[in-house]
């Protein structure tokens, strides 16, 4: 009897090991089939504002270059940039935009030999504008003139279009 009741008790420890071992494959085998049949649905919505243009202005009463300009050498370019966004943008680059003229006070400068050079895109170091905020900008070196400028330039104030582009 003793033989029979450990054969016994053998065969279920068995029968209970594979049906263990069985009902864990089918769980498991389960489990991965439910991991990767799950199906998600869902929405959302995203807007897109439009920039406002920021402005720039050469030479704000008050912002003064550090540099003056002469004939056949080069001067900073000061320009006050204006960010009328509720969020701050990066300025990329000024790039000339237009000919470059002198005040009403000097009608002898006819020729004034003046050319912006536009600075290296993106600018460095960056220059970053706040929410509804200007900085002044000065972009050194960034005017030239050439000794060909008409001797009625001397003293004469210079307009020099330019453009600048900012991004968000």
């Amino acid at each position: 009897m003793t033989r029979s009741l450990k054969r016994s008790s053998t065969r279920l420890a068995a029968r209970t090991a594979a049906a263990t071992i069985t009902l864990c494959l089918v769980t498991g085998a389960g489990g991965a089939y439910a991991y990767w049949a799950t199906v998600g649905a869902g929405s959302g919505t995203a807007a897109n504002g439009t920039m406002a243009t920021v402005s720039v202005e050469a030479l704000v009463a008050g912002d003064i270059p550090q540099t003056t300009l002469v004939p056949g050498s080069t001067a900073d370019v000061a320009v006050r940039a204006h960010n009328p966004n509720g969020y701050a943008v990066q300025v990329y680059a000024i790039r000339g935009n237009g000919a470059v003229t002198a005040d009403a006070n000097h009608p002898g400068c006819t020729t004034t030999g003046v050319t912006f050079v536009d600075p290296a895109a993106p600018l460095a170091p960056a220059v970053r504008i706040p929410a509804n905020s200007s900085v002044l900008i000065t972009l050194p070196g960034a005017a030239t003139m050439s000794t060909a400028s008409s001797s009625g330039c001397q003293g004469a104030t210079f307009s020099l279009p330019v453009t600048l582009e900012a991004r968000k």
